[in-house]
């Protein structure tokens, strides 16, 4: 038996409570992996209150990294004793899971349990957000929409190195310094400041090329009004509720623009194309040019006030459980 987080009814932080639960033995093309650190992110919120209809009752958390302790028949690319990090479907607020082992990556010596925990999901989402979704290249100009937050500090050092100019925005200075520490240019509190006419002002009127906004309601349609005619906002998250009445002619009406709904789990869906990404990712940070830094810290047990802590966006940068 081991230690995991169970939800047996969707609703607040308080739904979620420590189990012994047995973890089992892997079937063929699977692992069971023991993990050293579980990653912390806001897609676990929308799974623990019903936004993404996880069937219940299940283990929340998408993100860890630890060491494989035995693998199902078939498994080859995965060992026991190997050092993994992964992303994929729940289960990670355990002290043990099994997993799909073609979901496992490798991570090398030198990257740690902690950032590798800290920089899967969310360096992978990096990846296929600048890489991918809007190829982001030099001269061009971006908002990021939580620049503060775990995945915003990965992709100002990203979209930096890319040769952008990059605009942020956060809730308050603590966090604009923090920004502007991770390859922000420009950086906006909207709690003090109008980030429409910020962003005008920053461009000259141009606008930006592509904005990324998991933020949702609370920056639209602001965020259309921060895009070029012909740009794209890219939405990948709705941290502050669902965007309603949206409505395909404003994009007409805000200049002819583009826009998309990605997740990660289709962009690595197969299992080359997350090798690919993988070692893009472990490239960046191998070479410094991403710096993973985790600023909470949480014992698995107290998975309860972490959640209250990254719903009352009170975290800055990664934050992780640990077992």
């Amino acid at each position: 038996m081991v230690k995991a987080i169970v939800v047996r009814e969707y609703g607040g932080p308080e739904v979620m409570k420590l189990e012994d639960v047995a973890p089992g033995d892997p079937a063929p093309g699977e692992a069971r992996v023991r993990h050293a650190a579980i990653g912390l992110n806001f897609v676990d919120v929308y799974n623990r209150t019903g936004l993404y209809k996880t069937p219940l009752p299940f283990t929340p958390g998408a993100e860890g990294a630890g060491t494989v302790v035995s693998v199902g028949a078939g498994v080859t690319h995965v060992k026991p004793g190997d050092r993994v990090a992964y992303f994929g479907p729940q289960g990670s607020y355990a002290e043990e899971r099994i997993i799909a082992a073609d979901r496992l990556v490798k991570i090398p010596d030198a990257i740690d349990f902690k950032t590798a925990a800290a920089m899967t999901l969310k360096g992978l989402t990096v990846q296929f957000l600048l890489r991918q979704t809007f190829p982001v290249k030099k001269g061009d100009t971006i908002l990021f929409h939580a620049a503060a937050g775990g995945v915003g500090l990965i992709a100002g050092q990203w979209a930096s190195h890319l040769g952008a100019t990059v605009i942020g925005t956060v809730g308050s200075e603590d966090k604009a310094k923090l920004a502007k520490a991770h390859g922000y240019h420009h950086v906006i509190n909207y709690k003090t400041e109008n980030f429409v006419e910020r962003v005008a002002e920053i461009t000259g009127g141009r606008k930006c090329d592509v904005v990324y906004d998991s933020v949702g309601r609370d920056t639209y349609p602001g965020s259309l009004d921060c895009i070029r005619p012909m740009g794209m906002w890219v939405l990948f998250g709705q941290s502050s509720g669902v965007i309603q009445n949206f409505e395909m002619n404003i994009l007409a009406q805000k200049g002819s623009l583009f826009t998309t709904r990605p997740t990660l789990f289709v962009y690595a869906a197969k299992r080359e194309a997350l090798e690919k990404m993988a070692a893009e990712l472990i490239d960046v940070v191998q070479k410094g040019i991403v710096k993973i830094e985790v600023k909470q810290e949480f014992p698995l047990a107290k998975a309860v006030e972490a959640h209250r802590a990254l719903e009352g966006r009170e975290t800055q940068g990664a934050s992780v459980l640990l077992p």
